[in-house]
């Protein structure tokens, strides 16, 4: 009975020192992946690739506004997630000499949140929006003075007895970043008198500059055809690039192998990854449509229901790319299931329909 009663504490210690170590470790790893991620984040206009055009514009943007000894005006970024948004921010404000605070849309949930980061700007500063169409409209109300005149109005009580302060701010830049630029109303974007600019999918070439840039930073020996597998599936986009690198790094380790096509092909196939680069979800998505719906057209909102997802992520994510591919079409009616994409799954339209 005593030495029973002994273990039950012993067991409970060895418990938690677990979960303390697994915590640990989890900790650490989520720590080595940001760390990652900075890392292969370019710090140098030269070190970025692709969007020649944005960069160009961008370029006289900043000069003109060095020259004049003021801070650029309001710039957004919209395109599809992965394509560099956050680093052309970053890129901004090295060029400039300028502090970047960064922040979202969602973390903004009160007027008073957007006043208190809008007063601790200094002069000349760079303030960051990711995801900035998932603002509250009245937090955008009070945005629009802030960004036209510098000036932020605030109403202090209710009723009659409310009154309006005005505070002045120091003269700051505002970047937006949004995936979904048709959910930014009309009169925030025209306050973005800098530019709008739209981010597009890189080409094979680019991501492959792309790959040979952080297998450096990683101390990875890269084999050429490995790079170009790589590529191939990479969806046009650098952050998935990256992503499919370290991964078949990571493989290549644990099997104490090179990073060869043949391990990279291994590495992918583990990851339900295909060779054109599509995931299980994408496959999912396609299937559903021929399968459930009979190749389409069917809504977007049923598609989602139907596959235990959220539209956003649908519509944001993987139907870009399936578009892109011409394995999906989306209609007035709803999406569609292609030729090719019937083809792709090994699968003809005439014994579904």
């Amino acid at each position: 009975m005593t030495k029973k009663m002994k273990s039950r504490p012993e067991r409970s210690i060895d418990k938690d020192k677990a979960k303390a170590t697994a915590v640990q470790a989890t900790t650490e790893l989520e720590k080595e992946s940001v760390f990652l991620d900075t890392t292969l984040r370019p710090d140098k206009w030269n070190d970025y690739v692709g969007q020649i055009n944005i960069k160009k514009n961008l370029e006289i943007l900043l000069k003109a506004a060095k020259e004049r000894n003021h801070p650029p005006e309001h710039i957004l970024f919209y395109g599809p997630p992965g394509l560099g948004k956050t680093t052309l921010a970053y890129l901004i404000a090295k060029e400039i000499g300028a502090q970047m605070k960064v922040t979202s849309g969602p973390a903004i949930e009160k007027i008073g949140d957007l006043a208190s980061i809008l007063t601790n700007l200094s002069p000349g500063d760079i303030l960051f929006i990711d995801e900035i169409h998932r603002l509250n409209k009245t937090i955008e109300e009070v945005l629009y003075p802030a960004m036209e005149s510098g000036s932020l109005d605030i109403i202090i009580g209710k009723g009659p007895s409310a009154r309006t302060i005005q505070l002045e701010l120091p003269p700051f830049t505002l970047i937006g970043a949004t995936t979904r630029i048709a959910m930014i109303s009309s009169p925030l974007r025209s306050r973005f008198s800098g530019g709008i600019f739209k981010l597009e999918f890189y080409n094979h070439d680019e991501i492959q500059k792309i790959i040979t840039r952080s297998a450096k930073i990683l101390g990875i020996d890269l084999e050429k055809k490995a790079g170009e597998e790589i590529s191939k599936r990479s969806r046009y986009t650098p952050r998935t690039a990256n992503y499919f690198l370290k991964r078949c790094r990571d493989f290549a380790q644990v099997h104490k192998t090179e990073l060869t096509k043949k391990s990279v092909d291994e590495a992918l196939k583990l990851l339900g990854i295909d060779e054109i680069g599509l995931s299980p979800f994408d496959r999912d998505i396609l299937h559903t449509i021929i399968k459930k719906f009979s190749g389409g057209p069917v809504g977007l909102n049923t598609l989602a229901a139907a596959l235990s997802e959220e539209q956003a992520t649908i519509e944001e994510f993987n139907e870009p790319y399936l578009i892109q591919l011409g394995f999906l079409e989306r209609t007035s009616r709803g999406r569609t299931a292609t030729a090719s994409g019937y083809e792709h799954l090994g699968l003809k339209p005439q014994t579904l329909l």
